[in-house]
């Protein structure tokens, strides 16, 4: 509930405010709020295994990929940086969990494989 509601305050923060400092204070509070209270939700255990899922990794690593090329294009000036910055650091995340099962999996099927024969 406090992920949605970071996310609801950060985004619509330009629509609802007008003056620079509450607007910023709303998307970067709001931003803090959806950021811990996400990082909470995803220790739980079954969340924790559909996030350690390779279809689910691929799937954040190309969308958020494409999110944060779209957002460069689109968005001007620190918005445009920051944007594609935090989608960009979220598909690297993904990626780097690719990567780790990838060689979790590898050491998995050497480690069981390996056979040095009866008089190993």
């Amino acid at each position: 509930m406090f992920f949605v509601a970071g996310l609801v305050m950060s985004g619509a923060a330009k629509q609802v405010l007008d003056g620079s400092t509450e607007q910023n204070m709303a998307t970067y509070g709001g931003g803090a709020i959806a950021l811990i209270a996400g990082s909470q939700t995803a220790r739980k255990p079954k969340i924790k295994a559909f996030l350690g899922w390779p279809g689910t990794l691929w799937f954040l690593f190309v969308c958020n990929a494409a999110a944060a090329a779209g957002m460069y294009v689109a968005m001007e000036g620190a918005d445009r940086y920051v944007g594609s910055g935090m989608m960009g650091l979220v598909s690297v995340g993904a990626l780097g969990g690719l990567i780790t099962s990838k060689r979790k999996q590898r050491a998995a099927t050497t480690q069981h494989t390996h056979y040095d024969g009866p008089w190993g």
